[in-house]
């Protein structure tokens, strides 16, 4: 199994991007985050490989990171979610956003992903929500403490039919329930938590 490439990049494309190792080009699927995170061809990369070996084809799956490869092992375990489907939704949640989105529920954000509907989001949020906190949450992600119930949560809630992402409404409202205390008013919550994402 190949678990590992270092090369010359010699092409980027859309899903895609070819690897020279010693002379054999190797073509590797990956998420957008991750070919985005290559340099351009022809710089030499590491890429964290997955290797899915069937009848008809070896395939090789790319990762600019151990927390994207590990996500992408979990999310194919889902009865639904293929190499494809998992890769999307690793081109449209990062490692951290996932966490968030199945330790809130959060089947809207999952149903981004190209090719995933509302069936397989909830199966993704029930199967994984015992498993994603092990999960790594990638390069440069601070988690957010669960809100407290009350105020906090209406805030939250009056955010996202403001049109706010959850990932960013809710460390606000975490920011500003810390620094008001418990006591604060849904209405102050709301005007501070505005000011918060305005910054």
């Amino acid at each position: 199994m190949i678990a590992q490439l270092t090369g010359r990049i010699d092409a980027l494309a859309e899903g895609t991007c070819i690897v020279d190792v010693n002379g054999v080009g190797y073509l590797v699927h990956a998420s957008t985050r991750t070919l985005a995170a290559l340099p351009r061809p022809p710089a030499l990369a590491k890429i964290l490989i997955e290797t899915q070996v069937r009848e008809d084809a070896i395939t090789l799956y790319g990762f600019a990171d151990s927390a994207e490869r590990d996500w992408f092992r979990l999310l194919t375990t889902v009865q639904g979610v293929g190499a494809k489907v998992g890769l999307a939704i690793l081109s449209t949640l990062a490692p951290g956003e996932l966490v968030s989105a199945i330790a809130a529920g959060d089947r809207a954000m999952v149903t981004r992903a190209p090719g995933v509907g509302a069936k397989l989001a909830v199966r993704i949020l029930t199967e994984l929500r015992e498993k994603a906190g092990a999960m790594p949450l990638g390069a440069g992600f601070v988690p957010v403490p669960a809100l407290p119930a009350g105020p906090a949560e209406e805030a939250l809630s009056a955010l996202l039919n403001l049109g706010y992402r959850r990932p960013e409404a809710m460390p606000a409202v975490a920011r500003v329930v810390e620094r008001l205390g418990d006591a604060a008013s849904l209405d102050q919550v709301i005007r501070d938590s505005l000011k918060e994402l305005a910054r």
